[in-house]
């Protein structure tokens, strides 16, 4: 099937490489056209990457899955499901979804990549707005397969599983959202652990760099293939119950204490990017997400090999 994407931005480029693995014809478009054009080199450099992992088959046929659209009409026309990965602001979002709504296929399902705003605001004006729902991933999506699928009081619960069900067949690992939350989950998540991070860094607990390395050499070694419940489940020797008898009275005490604790201050940013840089310099962030890609894309092929092999 078709499948349409508004904007070529760093998601919309990852989202072409699912969508096209999974068999999909894709059309990028962008309110930049010359964006189109990067987006389109950006991924005939990964796709090879990719397959030499093992993460797909043959590159090029992917590739040919992907083509870029002069106007929003050419990239609407025909689309079964349209991605939006336009700036993260309500209004450039509503105004977008109001001309997708009046041009695309009455039976398309139209979704947004936003990463906070709950759907009710973005569709809410629309008059069909049963079919719209958020897809929210992980950056990038084409190396970290979560999808938060979040859909409004006027979300069809069809386009919902719809939507959970083609995600899947693209490689995704989907998840729903049941009720709309600022943040979804992923987000909510990642900014109470940022928000306890930086009042450690501000009241001189740990540095940037001891944080980060609690969690490469910690935490995110259980964390890459099992969660926190399921973390907990195995950290006593009669499972969950037993661990919250053991420690609920901390997890109470410290989770008061985090609750309570002062905002970070506003300097955070200032001092971070001071640490962060003497580390990697702005010249080379570009070889570092490259790295960081290569990295995922390595976790990624082991993740899969691990899972043919081992009973959960």
């Amino acid at each position: 099937m078709k499948v349409a994407l508004l904007g070529s931005g760093l998601i919309g480029r990852s989202w072409a490489m699912v969508f096209a693995r999974g068999g999909h014809e894709v059309v990028l478009w962008d309110q930049e056209p010359e964006q189109v054009g990067r987006a389109l080199s950006h991924i005939a450099r990964t796709l090879p990457q990719l397959a030499e992992q093992g993460l797909i088959g043959d590159a090029e046929p992917v590739r040919q899955h992907i083509t870029g659209a002069e106007s929003l009409a050419e990239a609407l026309t025909g689309a079964a499901f349209v991605q939006e990965n336009i700036v993260e602001r309500a209004e450039p979002k509503q105004m977008l979804f109001a001309e997708v709504e009046r041009i695309a296929p009455a039976d398309a399902i139209i979704s947004s990549s936003t990463s906070a705003i709950m759907p009710s605001i973005i569709f809410g004006a629309l008059a069909t707005r049963r079919r719209c729902l958020v897809s929210h991933p992980m950056n990038p999506p084409h190396l970290a397969p979560i999808v938060e699928l979040c859909g409004a009081d006027f979300t069809s619960p069809d386009v919902i599983a719809r939507t959970g069900e083609f995600m899947a067949s693209c490689g995704m690992s989907p998840i729903v959202v049941k009720r709309e939350i600022e943040g979804f989950i992923l987000n909510r998540l990642q900014l109470a652990v940022l928000n306890e991070a930086f009042r450690l860094i501000a009241e001189g607990y740990v540095t940037a760099g001891d944080l980060d390395k609690t969690f490469t050499d910690g935490l995110a070694l259980r964390w890459s293939f099992m969660g926190p419940i399921e973390t907990i489940d195995l950290n006593a020797p009669n499972g969950v119950a037993d661990y919250l008898d053991r420690y609920g009275s901390t997890i109470r005490r410290v989770g008061n204490s985090q609750s309570a604790a002062r905002p970070w201050p506003d300097d955070m940013g200032t001092k971070l990017d001071a640490e962060r840089r003497a580390t990697v310099p702005s010249e080379k962030l570009g070889d570092a997400t490259a790295w960081r890609d290569r990295r995922m894309m390595a976790l990624a092929a082991h993740k899969r090999a691990q899972e043919k092999r081992t009973p959960r």
